[in-house]
């Protein structure tokens, strides 16, 4: 079995159209017939149904079936590539997001770089959600990440060592300031500075929204805690924040929420789970869940 068949299958499948993919992989017609024909030969059986007198194929049911464990396969084959690759560089690929980077790591970074692990991190800055992807598809080693419930993926290896309530920030100028007990449900005609899409706080705030059956006003999204910390402080709006990205310089107002069942801002660190860990990638694992 080659691996070009399983691409040239995997094509195949998605377009419907031998010409088509014989163009994709700028080959002649008869190199995709062939490479078909020696699947179809190798399991005994037929992944497609071939009209030629409208030059037309429909994927059979087992067809359908083997394209799933085809693009896993070469999903795998993908992630070792990049894996083998950036073995060579003797790199780690660190995923970080904004908060975490800038209100926990900090902290980490004097014993990195007293086990010489601080400058073997190449470091991408991004959502939770944007490096849960890297993670999964190969472009990322470990990373740190924030989620709104307890991470579950079975690809991964997860190691969850911290978790922070969210809470209201808000200007000493404010009127809700001087209150000390709030619900979400008080805050509906507030206008909220959020962080963008891409971070875990949309979930929990969308959660929130739902269990108290409102839906305040976004005025504006960014993914600079920094400018919604600015924006709080000059009373244009109220923020809704994992307490880990509140600190007593910020100089606001925060309060806690009384509600029930409210999400957690969840702290993990995740590598995959069929990745072999290399002994400074080992070393760094351990230190990091201290």
């Amino acid at each position: 079995m080659k691996i070009k068949d399983l691409e040239y299958f995997i094509e195949l499948v998605k377009n419907k159209n031998f010409s088509a993919v014989a163009d994709h992989f700028n080959v002649s017609q008869p190199t995709i017939t062939m490479a078909i024909n020696r699947l179809e030969d190798e399991y005994g059986t037929r992944f497609f149904i071939r009209d030629h007198v409208h030059h037309q194929i429909k994927v059979t049911r087992v067809g359908e079936q083997y394209a799933q464990h085809v693009k896993v396969i070469l999903n795998e084959l993908a992630i070792a590539r990049q894996e083998i690759e950036h073995a060579k560089l003797n790199k780690i690929r660190f995923g970080l997001p904004p908060i975490i980077g800038s209100y926990y790591f900090p902290s980490l970074t004097p014993a990195l770089m007293k086990e010489h692990l601080f400058d073997k991190l190449e470091v991408t800055e991004a959502g939770s959600e944007n490096l849960l992807q890297m993670l999964l598809s190969g472009e990322l080693d470990m990373a740190f990440l924030g989620s709104a419930s307890p991470l579950q993926q079975p690809q991964l290896l997860v190691k969850e060592f911290a978790k922070y309530p969210f809470q209201i920030i808000m200007s000493s100028h404010h009127p809700y300031a001087k209150r000390q007990e709030l619900r979400f449900s008080d805050l509906k005609s507030q206008s909220f500075i959020m962080p963008d899409t891409d971070f875990v706080h949309v979930k929990a705030f969308r959660q929130m929204c739902r269990q108290a059956h409102i839906r305040p006003k976004v005025i504006y999204r960014t993914n600079d805690i920094h400018i919604i910390k600015n924006m709080v402080a000059e009373n244009l709006g109220i923020s809704f924040l994992t307490r880990l990205a509140i600190t007593p310089n910020d100089q606001l107002v925060s309060r806690s929420l009384t509600d029930p069942n409210q999400p957690l801002f969840h702290l993990s660190l995740a590598a995959r789970q069929n990745e072999i860990l290399s002994p400074a990638k080992q070393k760094l694992w351990k230190m990091l869940i201290k």
